[in-house]
């Protein structure tokens, strides 16, 4: 590998900078729950988080191979909650990109369920 492509994939972008407001991406999930007290215990976990980010840092892995894997994760405190929680950047979106990406993201799911 040369010294350029390296330098490429040494630099990481943060998307997001302290003090943004973000919220967690749409994810699909399929509970198959019948019992009505399992459904409440569950849909407590599905509602929509909004935060603020705190903080942004790589975090590097190194696997068996000595291959080297790094990512972004963000800090964020969360609305209601008093500590903060790390997140993987891809996890997470601006709070303006959220309805679209909703859209987005169920639109897809429709068409493949029928």
């Amino acid at each position: 590998m040369t010294s350029k492509n390296k330098e490429k994939r040494d630099v990481i972008p943060y998307r997001f900078k302290e003090g943004d407001r973000v919220a967690e991406r749409p994810k699909a999930c399929l509970i198959g729950a019948v019992r009505q007290e399992v459904r409440g215990r569950i849909a407590q976990y599905m509602t929509q988080r909004y935060g603020t980010v705190i903080s942004s840092r790589v975090k590097q892995t190194v696997s068996r191979s000595k291959y080297v894997s790094r990512h972004v994760y963000v800090t964020i405190l969360w609305d209601g909650m008093k500590t903060p929680s790390e997140h993987a950047q891809m996890r997470i979106c601006f709070v303006e990109e959220l309805e679209q990406l909703k859209e987005d993201f169920f639109s897809v799911t429709d068409s493949l369920l029928i």
